[in-house]
């Protein structure tokens, strides 16, 4: 009689060692089974004793793979210092000089006086001086917010909150690229919202798809980022954004726009330049500024203005009014469009390091963009691979966390590239390469 624990400590020797590699996927188990002369409920409890252990990993119907496990002991090839651990999963820019910047703009709300008035509640219409501001801050050659549609919220993650609160009832169903931003998905569940995942390509969300879905069951409200898509980087076409704004029209659907990388995009028309009263665009200063002190904003169809500001005030998504008026005076005093210009040439700078270092893999990516999308080589999955970079020091955010569909998740992985400084991001990158290419140097 055969002890599956014995079995499964002979399996665990062979990943410890290096003979089994992080990704490597194990023999079927009734297939183990045979070539050991075990019994297959033995081999299926050794299996699962290497499951517990965090060893392995079970996928339905494609297999069970090799995790990493105790840090790797890397060599020149990879990373030097193991110790020094890179994130490259959040994604804040910063620019040279931006606190100094920053701390310029603030000193004013520092005054007794000033900051009486800062402190007090800000309404979610904000005040006509925000309103102005923000209009011409999110103004593109073919498109520029009326004022009064601009409500104002903590960040545009409640922003994207308030605009579903007030489109969608609970049950309700959103249509969403089929990758999306995984803050979504937990507002949809908070909401009580059902996401439908919607086919995209190269030129972006197909607008068959939307209609197609609509047709099995109505949609109450579209999600979408034309701009850098969040995490594929990808920027819908021009003709591909007309065919998109003449689908919603003639469904007369609702589209909540998400434009929160735009500003690396110079002259990119939103969609709501094509189809303004079904369009609610969402942008913020997190991402341009910096994610401690921001304002998220809403540009909202005329006719929505109300609904959307009492979803603002019941969600309790108000801005703060400090964060409001620090926000107003860095972007009259063009602190923002400073900073933005610096993140652009920073993200093609990062971009280039990005090319440089994983040239040859199937990385998707844009010039412009502060992230990349890699789908990673056989025979990885993004939850080894994710698990053997963090065995590196380096974190990665996993394909499936974008994926709406559990049932259709890539093996690939998002890079933000936004976070770490350049040298460490360089290190990273080639340590992740090395990775990948099974250059392990042990």
């Amino acid at each position: 009689m055969h002890d599956y624990r014995r079995i499964a400590d002979r399996i665990a020797a062979d990943i410890t060692t290096g003979r089994l590699r992080p990704g490597e996927r194990l023999p079927p188990q009734r297939k183990f089974a045979r070539r050991h002369g075990i019994a297959a409920s033995t081999a299926e409890r050794a299996y699962g004793e290497l499951v517990r252990r965090g060893l392995v990993v079970g996928e339905v119907g494609r297999g069970t793979f090799v995790k990493a496990t105790a840090p790797v002991r890397p060599g020149r090839g990879l990373i030097e210092d193991a110790g020094t651990p890179v994130n490259l999963e959040l994604n804040y820019p910063s620019a040279e000089g931006q606190s100094e910047l920053l701390a310029d703009a603030l000193a004013p709300l520092l005054r007794p006086d000033v900051l009486t008035e800062a402190l007090r509640p800000a309404a979610a219409t904000g005040t006509p001086a925000a309103r102005e501001a923000v209009a011409a801050l999110l103004a593109t050659p073919g498109w520029r917010p009326d004022p009064s549609r601009i409500l104002f919220t903590g960040n545009a993650r409640q922003s994207v909150a308030a605009a579903l609160a007030s489109l969608v009832r609970p049950g309700g169903r959103v249509g969403v690229e089929e990758l999306t931003y995984p803050v979504v998905r937990e507002i949809a569940v908070r909401l009580g919202i059902t996401l439908v995942p919607l086919a995209t390509e190269e030129e972006g969300l197909r607008p068959e798809s939307v209609a197609a879905a609509h047709r099995t069951a109505p949609l109450s409200a579209l999600y979408v980022q034309p701009t850098l898509h969040n995490p594929t980087s990808v920027t819908t076409s021009c003709e591909r954004r007309r065919q998109l704004a003449l689908t919603v029209s003639d469904l007369d659907l609702p589209v909540v726009e998400d434009r929160i990388w735009s500003f690396l995009a110079e002259n990119d028309d939103p969609l709501a330049a094509l189809a303004p009263a079904l369009t609610h665009v969402v942008d913020g200063l997190s991402k341009r500024v910096a994610p401690g002190l921001t304002v998220g904003f809403l540009v909202v169809p005329e006719k929505r203005v109300d609904a959307a500001a009492d979803a603002v005030r019941s969600g309790g998504w108000s801005a703060g009014r400090f964060a409001l008026e620090a926000g107003v005076r860095w972007t009259v005093d063009g602190t923002v469009a400073r900073l933005v210009e610096a993140k652009r040439a920073d993200a093609a700078r990062r971009q280039r390091v990005l090319a440089e270092c994983l040239a040859g893999f199937a990385v998707r990516s844009d010039p412009r963009a502060y992230y990349a999308w890699w789908h990673l080589p056989a025979p990885w999955r993004a939850d080894t691979f994710t698990a053997a970079a963090a065995a590196l020091g380096i974190a990665v955010t996993p394909g499936p966390s974008f994926a709406v569909d559990p049932n259709r998740t890539p093996d690939a992985v998002r890079l933000g590239l936004a976070s770490a400084a350049v040298p460490d991001l360089e290190r990273a990158l080639r340590a992740l390469a090395g990775l990948a290419a099974g250059r392990t140097d042990r």
